[in-house]
């Protein structure tokens, strides 16, 4: 089946979502957004900490929240990006709330402000301890209300369309590489349908499922960075994974992991060993309230130092109504393995969080892909630099949103949509055999990127996962040539080209910076040479 829509959306969490309904304002077109799975399964929904905005301004402004970022950002962030986010973010808070979205308020009717590793001042507009799925909950039924916006659930983006379908030969020197649209697995009639547009809009989200241990969903296998880098696109920052210090240790719950959020730490939650001892005071003068990035190393060194599989955070010491009130769903969570916050040390672990890295884009948007863009955590805007600040994420999603929006609006009508395109070719045959070999490859592509290209690195342990990726990166291809497409065998394709990415962008660092631990090269880029 052929498909045409004038604007097609691939991912459905925040970013998605908030550019259909600000493109739909306009009724510039058919509005298409496909989504991976059920509509509420977003890594959205699973962020807890909220959304970072400078809204007091009695006691903050846009330059400290500008300097902050730039500091948890190691210096590599793009100042551009960070001034448009920073700067933007108050209206777009605005907009999230007329779209239904609620924050949590004080008596007085403002918001309820949190502080979290990394910020100057109280900044955090949360709810209660559940912002990202509130935020979820707001826009779907927004995006569910607009008859201009068509939801497809359940289907699977295969490969972006360039002019590479059409029989020329594209490379990543070939100019004016553009986008004609997307090949989608439909899960009724198991075939590949084309979905031809003439704006396409990236926003699969994250990658961390290529991990072992992640708080992000099982989806998120980086099916946008992966799409993009195999049409010839440009992505960067790879390398910037970003560990969250403090996910729950629960054998066996690890894609997800459940996050224990950073609120808490900045509710005055303390890291401790099993023991009682705390050990943060080794690592910097921050404590708990370090960068994620500073915390997630010392758990690191601290487990391996004491062949822990854990640490725990402490808020025994905080009034428990309070905790309760603050906290209600990691209470509930923590109450059902038998743990109760307000007596009990919380179990945590660092788990594959966020890429800081991933499709190259402008303040628009914009990817050098033309009529693709990029947003949320699959792009690569510059904001986040070698580390993102705690909360940036979800309001740099809406803010390109808007700006990508705008964008797309302005310059839709010099599109039409290629009719040329040619139908997908679905030869072959899937037996249980190769449904095996697809799940033990997903298996060692986990356990590679865990052993070799975590927290701490090293070249010879890069090198190793370069070696093994390779190997499976031409058996999966061999199987894919001579199989019917299926999202199994599709998610383990990107995830080998994510963890190839990740591993190559890492090779070429030869220093500490950010996200970016490497033995070999300890020196930081500003220690004297």
């Amino acid at each position: 089946m052929v498909y045409k829509y004038d604007f097609l959306i691939i991912g459905a969490g925040v970013a998605g979502m908030s550019y259909a309904l600000k493109v739909a304002r306009a009724h510039k077109g058919k509005i298409c957004i496909i989504c991976k799975t059920s509509f509420d399964e977003a890594n959205t929904s699973f962020a807890q900490g909220g959304v970072a905005s400078v809204t007091n301004l009695e006691v903050d402004n846009f330059d400290k929240h500008i300097e902050d970022t730039m500091i948890a950002g190691d210096f590599i962030s793009d100042r551009k990006a960070v001034e448009q986010v920073v700067r933007m973010a108050p209206e777009q808070i605005k907009e999230l709330v007329k779209w239904g979205v609620n924050f949590d308020k004080k008596s007085d009717g403002e918001f309820d402000l949190h502080r979290e590793g990394g910020h100057s001042e109280f900044r955090i507009l949360h709810h209660a301890d559940d912002t990202g799925a509130e935020i979820q909950r707001g826009l779907m039924e927004a995006v569910r209300a607009n008859k201009d916006i068509d939801i497809r659930e359940n289907h699977f983006a295969v490969e972006i369309i360039t002019q590479h379908h059409l029989g020329v030969e594209v490379t990543r020197r070939t100019p004016d590489i553009e986008c004609y649209g997307t090949y989608v697995l439909n899960p009724d009639t198991q075939k590949v349908d084309t979905y031809l547009s003439k704006v396409t809009l990236m926003c699969t989200g994250g990658c961390g499922a290529v991990y072992q241990t992640t708080t992000n969903p099982i989806i998120a296998t980086g099916d946008g960075e992966a799409m993009v880098y195999r049409a010839k696109g440009t992505v960067a920052d790879m390398e910037f994974v970003q560990f969250h210090p403090t996910a729950l240790y629960h054998q066996g719950e690890t894609h997800p992991a459940f996050l224990i959020t950073e609120a808490m730490r900045g509710y005055g939650g303390i890291l401790r060993l099993p023991n009682g001892d705390s050990f943060m005071e080794k690592y910097d003068e921050r404590l708990s309230l370090a960068p994620r990035d500073i915390v997630a190393r010392a758990i690191d060194k601290e487990m391996k130092i004491h062949g822990l599989s854990h640490v725990c955070l402490d808020v025994t010491h905080k009034n428990p109504e309070e905790t309760k009130k603050h906290f209600p769903n990691i209470y509930h969570k923590c109450k059902t393995i038998g743990i109760d916050i307000t007596k009990d040390y919380i179990p945590v672990r660092p788990a594959a969080h966020y890429m800081c890295g991933g499709i190259k884009v402008d303040l628009n948007g914009c990817s050098s892909i033309k009529r693709l863009y990029a947003i949320g955590e699959c792009s690569c805007t510059g904001l986040h630099g070698g580390n993102r600040l705690a909360s940036n994420s979800l309001i740099e999603a809406v803010v390109y949103a808007e700006t990508a929006a705008k964008h797309s609006l302005e310059h839709i009508d010099e599109y039409q949509f290629n009719t040329e395109v040619p139908e997908w070719n679905d030869e072959g045959t899937m037996t249980n055999e190769e449904k095996v070999l697809i799940t033990q490859s997903v298996k060692e592509v986990n356990e590679i990127m865990s052993n070799y290209v975590g927290i701490v690195r090293s070249d010879l342990r890069l090198k190793r996962a370069w070696d093994r990726l390779d190997l499976i990166y031409e058996e999966t291809e061999a199987l894919f040539k001579r199989v019917k497409a299926s999202r199994d065998i599709c998610e383990l394709r990107n995830m080998i080209n994510v963890g190839y990415l990740i591993t190559r962008w890492a090779i070429e660092r030869k220093e500490c910076r950010g996200l970016h631990f490497t033995i070999d090269y300890p020196q930081h880029a500003y220690d004297n040479k």
